[in-house]
């Protein structure tokens, strides 16, 4: 049996149910193997975050804030964990009042009739698995994605305020956006026709541009760009990297809910991704610098997985690899040439990587996935398709930036977002925290 039929199929279907499968509950049965599978991609998922990103960020600042980021990520997952069980699953999965075509509250935003998990027993399913599976699967994205942010704020922005700053932005900004993205009939994107099968707009584009917002909001880190500020461990922020790019395959293939042909498509296009990415920053940098760089090919490497997710299971392995290439290529120039031209201080490039990378994705998205250049999507009208994948991308950009500059702001007013500037000098963990990451 061919596996484009199947592909096809699965790929036009996963945007009607992805995260609107409690209508299928009644109907369903478990399936162990699904199970342990989604199990198994959580696990994968959360690894990215803890230790994956943790370290890919520890070993890029210098050695006396490494434990600062370590411990935004455990309290981001802790607090986020905990609000999504409260009351941002509901927000993202309600379908309540929803019609396909038509553009109501509900398209912005899930209800709260699922508010601490309400009617989830031991005996609930979605698509095959038990409903607590599915929550904590779709928990480890809302963890991830915030955590994201804080390396653009990394080595100036308080504890507290980024604690809260997370807090709030996952409520206004995650929760509503991943709803509008795959939400199912009713949501805003999916009115609009935008295909992101793992979260190219709701995650990458989300967390560079509310990265984007704070670094402009909070101002540029004491001594830069005049002080040069290298990375203290590349060691581990490679093996943050490796981690990174292993945790990629549950998040991807995890966002298919299920094991069958198309699993396979997403396996192949993310390893794509990834492969290609490296060999796009490379040569891009290898042109303007005149060698590579080991941090280069992980930042490449990140950059290639970052532009494959919405786009994995809808393109073949030749729009995998052309996404791969262009977004490695894209996010070096932005690093290296747009960062410095409008002047802000990313710290580790989060709006340069998830930012650029998620745009490039998204919208190549829209050409890749036309059968004519060997996509799945059947039907597509690659001008129409690049279109609403634009609506997406402009959309997500102005509501995470005008949303995370307006918390930014409250904050500010409210407690304060930078340490003093003794903190800084001295180090956020001693500053902060008052520990060491290393003993001498």
């Amino acid at each position: 049996m061919s596996l484009k039929p199947v592909a096809r199929a699965v790929a036009r279907a996963l945007p009607l149910m992805l995260l609107a499968p409690l209508a299928l509950a009644d109907e369903a049965t478990l399936d162990t193997g699904v199970t342990a599978w989604m199990m198994t991609a959580t696990l994968m998922v959360l690894c990215m975050c803890l230790p994956g990103l943790a370290l890919f960020y520890g070993g890029m600042v210098r050695a006396k804030n490494m434990l600062s980021l370590f411990t935004q990520c455990f309290a981001v997952a802790g607090v986020v964990g905990i609000l999504f069980v409260v009351y941002g699953y509901s927000l993202v999965i309600d379908t309540t009042g929803m019609v396909a075509g038509e553009y109501t509250l509900n398209s912005f935003v899930g209800g709260l009739s699922h508010l601490m998990l309400n009617g989830m027993t031991s005996e609930s399913l979605v698509l095959g698995m038990p409903e607590g599976v599915f929550v904590t699967f779709q928990m480890s994205f809302a963890i991830i994605t915030p955590a994201l942010i804080a390396g653009a704020f990394a080595e100036r922005m308080k504890f507290v305020a980024a604690l809260l700053f997370m807090a709030l932005w996952f409520t206004l900004v995650y929760a509503p956006m991943a709803h509008m993205v795959w939400g199912g009939p009713g949501a805003l994107m999916h009115n609009w026709g935008v295909l992101d099968f793992a979260g190219g707009t709701a995650v990458h584009i989300n967390s560079g541009v509310a990265a984007l917002a704070a670094c402009l909001v909070l101002g540029k880190r004491k001594g830069y760009p005049q002080q040069h500020m290298p990375p203290h461990n590349l060691v581990f922020t490679l093996i943050g990297a490796a981690l990174l790019w292993v945790g990629w395959f549950g998040f991807n293939i995890g966002s298919g809910v299920a094991v069958n042909g198309l699993s396979g498509v997403v396996m192949l296009n993310t390893q794509l991704g990834a492969c290609a990415g490296i060999v796009g920053w490379m040569l891009i940098e290898v042109l303007r610098v005149g060698r590579p760089s080991a941090l280069g090919l992980a930042s490449g490497a990140l950059a290639g997985l970052i532009g494959i997710t919405p786009a994995c299971a809808y393109v073949g392995p030749g729009g995998a690899l052309v996404i791969g290439l262009l977004s490695g290529a894209a996010c070096f120039l932005a690093v290296s040439q747009l960062k410095q031209r409008l002047g802000y201080d990313d710290t580790l490039d989060v709006f340069s990587l998830h930012g650029i990378g998620g745009i490039v994705g998204a919208l190549l998205t829209g050409v890749f996935c036309a059968p004519a250049l060997g996509g799945y999507v059947e039907g597509t009208q690659i001008g129409l398709q690049l279109w609403a994948q634009l609506k997406g991308v402009l959309f997500t950009f102005v509501y995470c930036f005008v949303i995370s500059w307006l918390i930014l702001k409250l904050l500010d007013r409210l407690i304060g977002l930078r340490v003093s500037p003794e903190v800084e000098e001295m180090g956020l963990d001693l500053g902060e925290h008052n520990e060491r990451a290393y003993s001498n």
